[in-house]
């Protein structure tokens, strides 16, 4: 049995090591995304009028949206906050608008822009998630590659969703697999969390795959199995949590999509669905105001948020509030409010959080980056112990089948 899964161990380690390696030394990095990417692009973050005394008072973030999308026909504001931090650009979401005449979209070589609140002016434009390493690019190239590692879509299938969540789903089984062979022996258990730093060499290289992983083995395994939620969470998380809780269906699980050229313009605004998240807010005891608002064409779905300003990516505990109209009716689609549903609904809620660290705020993230650099280092150390091990495995075989040369008889022999 033993030696079954040493077996298993091995093949599903190689099988993603270069996976793991690159998500675990991603992840260390985007847990400060928001902050590296202010840090190399303050043309999107920090707004031109700040530095003007006398430039005037902000615009909601509503007015914005409605003056880009008057002044550029075009585009389709997808996302936008209700308001900026004090200093800050508005950052906008957008994507092509079908052409009234032809039907067909036009041509965006971006799909989110930064907008000075008290201008207007569009200070930025990027594609976020393009494959570049300019500056501009970078932290949204390095987020997109954690997760799909930028394959492409075949078929309507998104081949690097899916692979990195089996890869999900092959870790969480792996980390069982690794904390078994962990304890060969358990009266020796203590060898099993020691590092034999005064040694140095291989000797310190398997401790640190191996104690190294018994060490974090929860965070480990919370990691594996949020990535497998984030990613597959439609077609394996919720069919696996359905069978022991039940699970709230929002618009997203209950509507099919429809093709992007095909999406009618809303009849609900965005004024008004803001007008109807904040009264149904107020219905559920929501505290926190309006914060932002997207809109999905492809679900003809509204989703209303509900956060301060600055807060945007939920820093802390299971995230911010959303509730999801009808974008042709205004009708109330259901939500998601941290907390409230069933088991199985909080479970969902709390993957993102878990996965990012930011359930417990900056601590969190501060783990969550030092979490990244370890599962890359298992990844290398776990493929130099192969190495190591397959090496002598083939000098081994190459004694057993080299036969020995008798030894060569000197020039007396010769005379006898």
């Amino acid at each position: 049995m033993r030696h079954l899964l040493v077996l298993l161990h091995r093949w599903f380690g190689l099988a993603v090591a270069v996976f793991l390696f690159i998500a675990g030394a991603t992840g260390a990095v985007i847990s400060w995304d928001h902050e590296l990417d202010a840090w190399l692009n303050p043309q999107l973050y920090h707004a031109r009028s700040a530095d003007r005394p006398d430039a005037g008072a902000p615009m909601p973030g509503l007015e914005l949206a409605r003056r880009v999308e008057a002044a550029e026909p075009e585009l389709r504001v997808t996302y936008v906050l209700t308001q900026a931090e004090p200093g800050q650009t508005i950052g906008m979401m957008v994507e092509p608008r079908p052409d009234p005449a032809t039907g067909k979209l036009p041509a965006l070589d971006y799909n989110q822009i930064a907008v000075d609140p008290v201008t207007g002016e569009i200070q930025g434009r990027r594609m976020w998630g393009a494959i570049s390493l300019a500056r501009e690019n970078l932290l949204p190239f390095l987020y997109k590659l954690h997760y799909t590692m930028h394959l492409p879509a075949v078929g309507g299938i998104e081949t690097g969703i899916w692979l990195m969540g089996i890869i999900g789903i092959v870790w969480a089984l792996d980390c069982f697999i690794a904390l078994y062979l962990s304890f060969p022996n358990w009266r020796s258990w203590r060898k099993s969390l020691a590092f034999r730093w005064r040694e140095g060499g291989h000797k310190l290289n398997f401790d640190l795959h191996r104690s190294g992983g018994v060490w974090v083995w929860g965070l480990l395994l919370i990691l594996a199995v949020t990535s497998v939620s984030m990613n597959l969470e439609r077609p394996v998380m919720r069919p696996i949590l359905q069978t022991f809780s039940t699970l709230s269906a929002g618009p997203f699980e209950t509507r099919a999509p429809i093709a992007p050229d095909q999406v009618p313009e809303p009849r609900i605004s965005r004024e008004e669905v803001v007008a109807l998240g904040r009264v149904q807010g107020q219905k559920l005891g929501l505290s926190e105001p309006v914060g932002g608002v997207f809109y999905s064409g492809m679900f003809g779905v509204y989703g209303v948020g509900f956060f301060q300003p600055g807060n945007d990516h939920g820093n802390a505990g299971l995230g911010n509030a959303w509730l999801y109209f009808d974008a042709m009716t205004g009708a109330y689609e259901g939500g998601k409010i941290p907390g409230r549903g069933s088991a199985g609904d909080i479970f969902l809620q709390a993957q993102f959080p878990l996965h990012s660290g930011r359930i417990l705020g900056l601590p969190g993230r501060i783990l969550i980056s030092f979490m990244g650099a370890l599962v890359a280092m298992l990844s290398v150390t776990g493929v130099v112990i192969w190495v190591r091990k397959r090496r002598a495995r083939l000098q081994q075989r190459q004694r057993l089948v080299t036969p020995k040369t008798p030894a060569r008889e000197g020039p007396v022999a010769e005379l006898r």
